[in-house]
């Protein structure tokens, strides 16, 4: 397999993992980060593991 299949997979998975994520939250700023998550796919899904999870 190639590399870069492998890691758009990934990527792919990540950002799935964190829209469902995000929209199973309770968090009051939700529609702000599925706007970040959808416009950021890559980048928007680790800012939103790594700081908007923790808040609730």
């Amino acid at each position: 397999m190639n590399l870069n299949y492998i890691l758009s997979v990934l990527c792919l998975v990540l950002w799935i993992m964190a829209l469902v994520d995000c929209l199973k939250s309770n968090n009051s700023n939700k529609i702000v980060w599925i706007l970040v998550i959808i416009l950021l796919p890559f980048l928007g899904s680790i800012l939103y593991f790594l700081i908007g999870r923790g808040r609730a």
